[in-house]
């Protein structure tokens, strides 16, 4: 129901805004005074790795503070896709502040995405392709979307309705996200590269970074050919500038709301996804007339309290 009436919201507030409709510019820096919440996971990575999160934050700064060619190919980027670079830097300090380890060179990302090049796996569950999952009739309203992202967000959400934690034509499907069932062929959970995107999010932004980027489309039926993408550090960071851009525009265009000038919200939305519906959600909490402004998670409040450092790295 909660989903449903989201996507009326989408749908709705599509109709009468848009990229250039005028959006209220949301206030910088943190709405919590302290940090929420650290997820447990998180914190039992860390604790396995016996490290601490600010022995992982000064890693990931520090590689980023002597890497220039890596900031520079972030202002590069960044500039492609129309944003600010602090909001990739945000996304990267996050991402291996909280979900894995930094590298202590660039090199070592570039080495360890060949490692997989013409590796031979597939996309699927139980012994069903994604390809072949995703023709069943259930998917039938999402064949005329006229984009990657449209495509597998219609797809996605046909999972949820349809599949999630169901039993349908006597097959049992697993309570958990479509990426972590079909899209993680070594493990659950798994995202990799400088960027850790997720394979389901690479197959949404792959027309946006193919046009901005002119990278090769990705394609669900070449498994190898999206991880080595994804993997890559240079191809990496486009789509995370992708993904950005779009949290960006689904905020403008869906709630009316700039996020723009906030790293912690655009580093918060690249954590937990889903921007188009959280959006909607702003939106429709804001219909009564009072304000209510997005807030970043314990992941963006990070980026934002740590602003000016992170902002001297560039």
């Amino acid at each position: 129901m909660r989903l449903t009436a989201c996507l009326l919201v989408i749908a709705t507030l599509c109709l009468s805004a848009g990229p250039g409709a005028a959006a209220e510019m949301v206030p910088a820096g943190n709405r919590h005074v302290e940090q929420p919440k650290i997820p447990g996971a998180s914190v039992r990575r860390t604790k396995a790795g016996r490290t601490s999160f600010d022995a992982k934050y000064e890693k990931v700064r520090d590689l980023l503070a002597s890497d220039r060619q890596l900031v520079g190919k972030i202002k590069s980027v960044a500039g492609a896709y129309g944003i600010a670079p602090i909001h990739m830097i945000g996304a990267i300090v996050g991402e291996h502040t909280y979900n894995v380890d930094a590298y202590d060179r660039l090199q070592s990302y570039y080495v360890k995405a060949a490692a997989y090049a013409g590796n031979s796996f597939q996309f699927g569950y139980d012994g069903e392709s994604v390809d072949e999952f995703v023709a069943r009739p259930q998917f039938s309203a999402c064949a005329g979307k006229d984009n990657s992202y449209a495509l597998w967000s219609c797809r996605e959400r046909v999972w949820e309705s349809e599949f999630r934690g169901r039993s349908v034509g006597g097959q049992s499907f697993p309570n958990n996200r479509f990426s972590a069932v079909f899209f993680q062929p070594f493990f659950a959970g798994q995202t990799f590269g400088l960027g850790q995107i997720n394979p389901l999010t690479a197959l949404m932004l792959t027309d946006m970074v193919s046009r901005v980027s002119g990278y090769e489309r990705l394609d669900e039926n070449n498994a190898a050919g999206v991880y080595e993408a994804i993997m890559d550090p240079d191809v990496s960071l486009a789509y995370m500038a992708a993904s950005i851009r779009h949290s960006i525009d689904a905020y403008r265009s869906i709630a009316g709301m700039d996020i723009s000038n906030n790293p912690g919200l655009t580093a918060t939305l690249y954590n937990v996804g889903n921007p188009d519906q959280r959006a909607a959600a702003l939106a429709a909490k804001n219909q009564g007339g009072e304000v209510h402004w997005p807030e970043e998670n314990y992941y963006g409040w990070l980026v934002n309290d740590k602003l000016a450092e992170l902002e001297g790295l560039l």
